[in-house]
């Protein structure tokens, strides 16, 4: 039976400042350092501390036992992060960031480097696994309310990798320069322009010139090379962050004492390694049986600035906010709405007022939650058909509604919202969950 929210225990409800305070004092216990087992280990670790670091890390960290599948998509976008560096090394080396030899230079990749087509087609496919477990893991935020205190840092900061990341994908699709690459760069930069006054200088000085040509594809190149090491910096922050504010869990109830909390070698490594195989399964499907299912076949044909395609589209990552684009018949507005989808998630933590951080237990929420992300994948699909009839109208619903969850939705659902009854720790849902199965 659902009740009024709440803590049902002695202590008070926790600040986040205590949250973090209680956090911090907890660690596992380990038998022995690898210091003190290894006289080699503690002469390194006196000059250069980073043994002991991991061992912190993966030994005395705390992280909440009661972590599911869901909480695999982090360690899983690490990963495809170090795919695409290493990828990516690999074709620069043999890449020309040249408008009259960059889609040959592709094709030569292609032909005639040993294992090319293998490398191009796992940054390729590599790319979209990227976003897929980006996505999962955002949408495993919202869910479980990872934004709220004391992770608003950490959460702001996952925003900004999400939108490095965007940039970068998209300066990497102009690279090939196909007629796709071509005429998205030319959309998608012209939005700019949109910005009264100084839009059109702003244009110029991405393209640099009056249209898109070769300034532009090396300047591209450039950042799409740079870029990726950017983020590996704020990724770095993003673990800081995380190990000072300490992990969410499915019950959104604070690490209170060592019976909620496990190391995370060998429990999460364990867990890690099955989600990595499982990743590296459907990353070779697509990589060896339908490497180009998700992209666009226009890409195959080169960059003709004479010729426009019959309908312009991003790649699929982009769609829902490409959809949201084309909604507003105003193009300022557009720009504006378009942007504004992601600027938006900035502020989720003050907008969602609920004093419950997760949405296990907020059944009203979960119907609101899931039609959001039904709502999401339904902007996917409008963004990549044609901007006329009935796709404009369905495109005008759906961003009404992404809005309304963030802005109408979130702030006023707890006040007429029946929350179910927390646990009182992670260690009481961890043995009940356990004895269900």
């Amino acid at each position: 039976m659902s009740q009024k929210f709440s803590y049902d225990h002695d202590d008070q409800k926790l600040t986040p400042k205590q949250e973090i305070e209680l956090f911090h004092s907890i660690e596992n216990d380990i038998d022995e350092s690898i210091t003190q087992k290894s006289k080699l280990a503690g002469w390194v670790n006196d000059r250069l501390p980073i043994i002991a670091t991991l061992e912190n890390t993966l030994k005395k960290h705390p992280y909440p036992k009661n972590l599911s599948y869901w909480w695999n998509f982090g360690s899983i976008a690490g990963i495809a992060l170090v795919i695409q560096i290493l990828s990516g090394l690999f074709l620069a080396m043999h890449y020309v960031p040249n408008t009259q030899h960059a889609f040959d230079s592709v094709e030569h990749i292609m032909r005639d480097v040993n294992y090319g087509w293998l490398i191009r087609y796992i940054h390729a496919v590599g790319a979209s696994m990227f976003f897929v477990a980006l996505y999962a893991h955002i949408i495993r935020g919202l869910y479980y309310g990872s934004y709220k205190a004391p992770r608003e840092i950490l959460w702001w900061i996952g925003i900004i990798i999400f939108l490095l990341t965007m940039a970068t994908a998209f300066m990497g699709y102009v690279l090939p320069w196909g007629q796709m690459s071509f005429w998205g760069a030319t959309v998608i930069t012209n939005l700019f322009s949109a910005i009264p006054v100084v839009g059109k200088s702003i244009v110029e000085w991405l393209w640099g010139g009056y249209s898109v040509d070769n300034p532009t594809l090396n300047r591209f190149f450039v950042l799409h090379f740079l870029m990726p090491f950017l983020i590996v910096g704020v990724v770095l922050l993003h673990l800081v962050a995380l190990h000072t504010a300490g992990s969410n869990n499915p019950t959104g109830v604070p690490i209170k004492t060592k019976k909620d909390a496990i190391p995370f070698h060998p429990y999460f490594t364990i867990k890690d390694l099955l989600g990595f195989v499982v990743f590296f399964l459907i990353f070779g499907y697509f990589l060896f049986f339908y490497p180009n299912a998700l992209g666009h076949p226009d890409n195959y044909i080169p960059a003709n600035p004479l010729v426009t395609p019959a309908h312009i589209v991003p790649e699929w990552y982009f769609l829902p906010f490409y959809a949201i684009l084309r909604a507003v018949p105003d193009k300022l507005g557009g720009v504006l709405m378009m942007f504004g989808a992601i600027i938006l998630l900035f502020f989720l933590p003050f907008l969602d007022r609920s004093q419950v951080r997760s949405g296990a237990y907020r059944p009203m929420f979960k119907k609101f939650f899931y039609l959001f992300v039904i709502n999401f994948i339904f902007l996917g699909w409008l963004g990549k058909s044609p901007a006329e009839g009935w796709y404009i109208w369905a495109s005008r619903i759906t961003t009404f509604y992404y809005y309304a969850y963030f802005l109408i939705i979130l702030p006023f659902l707890p006040k007429f919202e029946r929350v179910l009854q927390l646990p009182k720790s992670i260690d009481e849902h961890y043995q009940e969950s356990h004895k269900k199965h």
